[in-house]
């Protein structure tokens, strides 16, 4: 009977152990698109994070001894959806979140973390945004509970069209993108810093589409080549620029595109050889910037997940950077994480990242290049296994990248 006892105290012991292993762990909802249109992207995303995790902090000690881990939620690309993902993350005790698919998303993420924090000073949660770039989210809008670890639109527009400025070849420009804030923003900011910078350039277009809804890009492509336009330059992402640069392809439209995600998932498969020479896009990073620890962790990732490969460095960053400040924070309290956070600098395999403290705008390292055929010193890879990849034009320092914010903080 004792020994029976005793080993239904071992097992309740045990038990208990495992469900405490269980719960040792630092838990960040990821809140983007899983399934619909973009699901792609968002899928990509969501195995980026559980990679950065495992790789960059877990299998460094982690976070005060706990495991680092990401928890899907599927907002289906839709604000509202964003919304209700965030209740149901919240009533599942996360106090971190993350998104980037869709600054419309962002826009109702930050408006329902601000009022949750507001009513729950005691359980307040973080936002930690990713890829989301609408100037307004970090400058009207700013909040001291939102982080965003990519250049915003804005700050892209004036790093492509200082490019620009000195190619003469640029006469005629046709604007397309989404019908939503960062398609918007993106042609106010094309036509407002052309109009400074080249006199010269006529913008002889500016398109906007419903978002994830178009299927045939052919309407669009006709009006660009009507228009006589050299130069096209978009926003799009996801399948809406796959498909969007896979019309011109099939048009034979000998047009340059200028683009803010032309190496994400899907685009470079869409246009193949038919970009070679055509297509450019500004990142923080492509696989032929010289680097040592994220050329490795990029194979891997490629190796690992055929068919997604790695393309967000910024998801590595921030991964680091939260991790970094909830350790010096020695503290998982999202206001003693945020505090830690900002400000902070933050040495990358491309440079220095610099979270600014007035506004939670990361600063940091800018690549212009073009779509060219891999192979030989400067397109070591390719990229998606198409024979082509992306060749460095020009180089934007991190202080080059800044520009002032609007941002009038309150903070707690």
């Amino acid at each position: 009977m004792k020994q029976r006892n005793f080993r239904s105290l071992a097992i309740v012991a045990g038990l208990a152990l495992a469900a405490s292993s269980a719960y040792a762990q630092v838990k960040i909802a990821y809140i983007d698109p899983l399934s619909g249109p973009f699901a792609n992207v968002g899928e990509a995303g969501l195995k980026g994070f559980k990679e950065a995790a495992e790789i960059l902090v877990n299998q460094k000690g982690g976070i005060k001894g706990q495991k680092l881990e990401f928890v899907g939620f599927d907002n289906k690309g839709s604000p509202q959806e964003s919304q209700i993902q965030l209740k149901a993350a919240i009533d599942q005790g996360f106090r971190y979140i993350t998104q980037g698919n869709g600054s419309g998303a962002a826009h109702a993420l930050i408006d329902a973390v601000n009022k949750w924090n507001a009513r729950n000073p005691d359980k307040t949660v973080l936002f930690f945004n990713y890829a989301a770039v609408d100037p307004t989210l970090t400058n009207e809008k700013c909040s001291f509970w939102h982080f965003r670890f990519d250049a915003n639109s804005e700050m892209k527009m004036e790093a492509i069209t200082n490019f620009l400025e000195g190619d003469k070849k640029m006469k005629k420009v046709f604007i397309i993108g989404q019908d939503y804030a960062h398609g918007h923003q993106v042609a106010k900011y094309a036509k407002e810093m052309l109009a400074k910078k080249r006199k010269d350039v006529k913008v002889v277009g500016d398109d906007l589409h419903p978002i994830g809804r178009v299927k045939d890009f052919a309407p669009y492509i006709a009006k660009i080549k009507a228009s006589g336009a050299d130069t096209v330059i978009t926003g799009n992402w996801g399948n809406d620029l796959s498909l969007l640069v896979k019309a011109a392809k099939d048009a034979k439209l000998n047009t340059r595109f200028i683009t803010y995600y032309a190496g994400g998932l899907g685009t470079p498969q869409a246009m193949g050889a038919s970009g070679e020479g055509k297509v450019l896009q500004l990142t923080e990073w492509h696989m032929n910037v010289p680097t040592k620890d994220t050329e490795k962790f990029a194979l891997d990732f490629n190796k690992k997940y055929p068919g997604v490969w790695f393309y967000y460095l910024r998801i590595n960053n921030m991964v680091q950077m939260v991790a970094k400040a909830m350790n010096e924070a020695k503290s998982l309290d999202p206001k003693e994480v945020a505090l830690a956070l900002e400000d902070m600098r933050f040495k990358v395999d491309t440079g220095e990242v610099w979270m600014r403290k007035s506004d939670h705008q990361a600063m940091q390292p800018l690549y212009i290049s073009i779509f060219a055929k891999a192979g030989g010193k400067n397109v070591k890879y390719d990229s998606e296994g198409t024979g082509y990849g992306w060749k460095t034009l020009a180089t934007i320092s991190q202080r080059d990248s800044q520009l002032p914010t609007a941002c009038i903080m309150e903070r707690p």
